[in-house]
């Protein structure tokens, strides 16, 4: 054995026992510290779990008052419907509307029952709820007996009833306690994480000195567990909470955009029936004219030159009678708004020929733009429906007979110069009427829904109150100037879009094509006649077509056809749906060309029928020989192999 080795303290040596007993010490002082480390966690996460179950409680009770806010807001919005309507199923909504608030009171009061001031605002609550049912019920018997003046006279006074600011009043007032208490328990809630913090630091600074040295590594260890434990916690905590929010608000958006867009399609509905009487009215006078030169062309079918003038001139007429029901259906459709760049100036001048039909001949409409090119941002349908509430209720304040200009501009507004409009550019659409005009009674609650200055039945009083939630939701600003006797004048400031103005495809010039090769054609229609004309059509075209007035029986006709080069189909049919059809003969027939024939007036491209061409009704004899051609030559699957198919 060398010297060095026989230096080595043994343990049995006192140096050596004192180490020993000394790195004893240190571990127990080190497991003590993680004891108290583990403690203090525990204290802070039972802390935590004790904040987050007030946390979800206030929030249940604020969630469940605007929830019964909601639900109040309804129940009379239905009653209100009722009185006007005198429909029962509306009455009979509105008592389970009520019914409904009812039980969110009774849930509101077990909820807050451990909170005694809360406990008195429900009771409160719940007299005033009462009170308020004996009024709605009252008005809602009047309704039902059709005493339908008294019972909207106490509609009216219902609104200003007291016992409906104090329903309100009382939730503010349990929302805004339940809000304070919220605050008071995070604010505990976090102090205690803070103090419980503050003690894990120094136990965690103790450690430090006790394991320096031989267990330091271990105390990092330690340490690094407990810091990411409570880091896990806390995140979890945040999570946790920020997930319930996000999911409160997703529910309470989509209830928000359903009943919007609900309402927005009943104004959509509202302004179609203006436009019933006058489109009726140039409907006889199309069908007038298609009648009258098919009699005349009848007449004179020994002087060509004549019958093709009579033809061309009911040709024109049905062509206008289309374009006419294209416009009124997709003006009428129920879609998502679709925000794009849009002048001002060039869609009212479009719109002359609607509004002409929609206000009458004694109504003289005349249109100014102001600045060329400026652009707004909004949907297309929605602003049109806009301009046609104002050009109605004008028409109505002129009683029929007057003068409307419709003026499109643009200005430079400062900060709040209109309204609480922002610094910046803004065009400018101004309706003018000369019609009674307002007084300023009314001009105070013109924006209200549901109020109206017409006659019972004339109005439902959401046009004006709709253009407000328009321009608003375009982050605009709306005007009126108006007197009685001097007419009145509409203006909305929408923001200025500075994007790239949207440019329309020019329309492909309507060329003569070569007369395409004869084509084996199998024409599924279900309406008798739509079916004999198209056969006509293609007969005329020179090509060789097959009927079939049902899609379930196309199979079995193209098995016997044996060689097939097109099928024109029909989209929608009682039994089965042109693209349907399609697909169930996609195993046997890919290879051969598909021509979809569609009244529909919606914005239906190719790529909604499987990459296939579209042709809308009504379609001439051309319209009908391109899209053929357009058909044949669109890319489609290959031929199956005749000896594979053996």
């Amino acid at each position: 054995m060398s010297g060095n080795e026989g230096e080595a303290v043994a343990p049995g040596e006192p140096g050596g026992a004192w180490r020993t007993i000394m790195l004893v010490v240190m571990g127990l002082l080190g497991a003590l510290v993680l004891v108290a480390l583990m403690l203090t966690l525990n204290s802070a996460n039972n802390e935590r779990d004790r904040a987050l179950k007030l946390q979800t409680h206030s929030f249940e009770v604020m969630i469940l008052a605007r929830t019964l806010s909601g639900t109040i807001s309804g129940s009379e919005a239905s009653l209100g419907r009722y009185v006007i309507s005198g429909d029962k199923s509306l009455g009979r909504r509105f008592y389970d509307e009520w019914r409904v608030a009812g039980g969110q009171i009774a849930k509101l009061d077990r909820v807050t029952g451990d909170n005694p001031d809360q406990q008195k605002l429900t009771d409160a609550l719940q007299r005033s709820y009462e009170v308020r049912g004996k009024e709605l019920s009252l008005i809602a018997l009047s309704t039902n007996y059709h005493k339908n003046d008294q019972a909207l006279a106490r509609y009216y006074q219902a609104r200003e009833a007291a016992s409906l600011g104090q329903i309100n009043d009382l939730l503010d007032q349990i929302i805004a306690r339940e809000r304070s208490v919220l605050d008071a328990r995070t604010g505990e809630a976090l102090r205690s994480v803070a103090q419980s913090t503050r003690v894990a630091r120094v136990l965690g600074a103790f450690g430090i000195l006790i394991v320096l040295g031989a267990i330091v590594l271990g105390w990092m260890t330690v340490r690094a567990l407990g810091e990411r434990a409570a880091a896990n916690a806390e995140a979890e905590a945040e999570r946790q909470r920020a997930e319930d929010l996000e999911a409160a608000v997703a529910k309470a958006t989509e209830e928000l955009l359903e009943k919007e867009a609900r309402l927005r399609q009943v104004q959509k509905m509202e302004a179609v029936g203006q436009l019933t009487g006058g489109i009726a009215h140039d409907f006889n006078n199309m069908l007038a004219v298609v009648l009258g030169g098919l009699e005349l062309a009848r007449r004179n079918v020994v002087d060509p030159d004549q019958a093709r003038r009579h033809i061309d001139n009911a040709m024109e007429g049905a062509n206008r009678a289309a374009a006419l029901t294209r416009r009124l259906l997709a003006f009428s459709r129920e879609e998502a708004l679709k925000l794009e760049p849009i002048e001002p100036g060039p869609l009212v001048a479009g719109m002359s020929d609607l509004l002409d039909r929609t206000l009458g001949d004694a109504i003289t409409v005349t249109t100014d733009d102001a600045r060329d090119g400026w652009q707004i941002r909004a949907d297309r349908y929605q602003f049109e429906n806009v301009l046609l509430n104002l050009a109605v209720n004008a028409r109505d304040a002129m009683d029929g007979r007057g003068q409307l200009t419709i003026a499109t501009g643009g200005t430079v507004l400062a900060a709040e110069q209109v309204g609480t409009c922002p610094a910046g550019e803004y065009v400018t659409i101004a309706v003018t009427d000369t019609g009674c005009g307002m007084t300023p009674e009314v001009l105070e609650r013109v924006f209200e829904p549901f109020f109206t200055t017409k006659p019972v039945g004339k109005g439902t009083g959401l046009g004006l109150s709709q253009i407000f939630a328009f321009v608003r939701q375009a982050d605009g600003e709306i005007g009126i100037e108006s007197e009685p006797g001097q007419g009145t004048t509409v203006t909305l400031y929408l923001p200025r879009h500075m994007g790239a103005a949207i440019v329309e495809a020019p329309r492909e010039e309507q060329v003569d094509i070569a007369a395409a090769a004869a084509l084996d054609i199998l024409v599924v229609e279900d309406d008798s006649r739509v079916l004999t004309s198209t056969m006509a059509a293609l007969t005329e075209l020179g090509h060789r077509p097959l009927a079939c007035d049902d899609p379930l029986l196309a199979r079995a006709l193209l098995d016997r056809m044996g060689s097939i080069d097109l099928i024109v189909s029909d989209v929608l049919m009682p039994q089965q749906t042109g693209p349907e059809m399609v697909a169930s003969l996609a195993d046997s027939y890919a290879h051969v060309a598909v021509l979809y024939v569609t009244g529909y007036a919606g914005d239906a491209n190719e790529a909604a029928f499987g990459g296939r061409h579209v042709l809308r009704k009504p379609f001439t004899i051309s319209a009908l020989e391109r899209a053929i051609a357009a058909a044949v030559a669109a890319p489609r699957g290959t031929e199956p192999d005749s000896i594979a198919a053996e």
